[in-house]
């Protein structure tokens, strides 16, 4: 699933998660004051526009992307000088991005690896990447809501938690729809975690 051809995706315009608006789930952390102002890097950024968005309120942000013509969409929509940069990267190999950051997002990304240990590698990565105290905020397809045969992949709540747990402080974990003016949305979990302060501790004996 991670493995396949994004940029072909972008050259035919089969791009059902870019709606050209905010993600709301994002815009409700933002504006609740859940997700304060600071650096901040989406992955997967796509064309840009929760990037964008992050900047429009002040966030100096990155937007990384594994697909060349989406970031030449997302840098076609805003010049370089509004404090919002897109490059073109793998997260998942090389340094990663030059951190901290304050806050992460991603829309879709950690859900898209069918291997186990490269979830948690994702985790692992993001937790670098942040401040100690940063949050990350993702979308994940959840293996809730009636059977269908196309749309995000899908998670348990167990999967995600084992995959994020070692390298990140669980915040919140809530079920929500990816689009709601879907004829049938299909069902996510918004999962906000923490960097850690200090590492997850065995439970004790008595």
């Amino acid at each position: 699933m991670a493995d396949r051809d994004w940029d072909a995706h972008y050259a035919s315009g089969e791009l059902p998660w870019d709606t050209g608006e905010p993600d709301p789930r994002l815009v409700e952390a933002v504006e609740s004051g859940t997700i304060p102002v600071g650096r901040a890097l989406e992955v997967g950024c796509g064309t840009g526009t929760n990037a964008r968005w992050l900047a429009e309120r002040g966030f100096d942000v990155l937007g990384l992307d594994l697909a060349p013509l989406a970031i030449e969409a997302a840098r076609a929509k805003r010049p370089r000088r509004d404090g919002c940069v897109f490059e073109v990267a793998d997260f998942l190999t090389g340094d990663g991005p030059e951190g901290p950051f304050d806050f992460v997002f991603d829309r879709g990304v950690f859900h898209v690896f069918d291997e186990a240990d490269r979830r948690a590698e994702f985790a692992s990565r993001v937790a670098a990447a942040l401040r100690p105290g940063g949050l990350w905020l993702s979308l994940i397809g959840s293996t809730e809501g009636p059977p269908r045969d196309h749309g995000p992949p899908r998670r348990s709540a167990r999967e995600v938690l084992d995959a994020i747990e070692p390298s990140v402080e669980l915040v919140s974990l809530r079920s929500i729809v990816f689009d709601a003016d879907a004829p049938t949305p299909p069902k996510a979990w918004a999962v906000l975690s923490r960097r850690r302060a200090i590492e997850a501790q065995p439970s004790s004996r008595h």
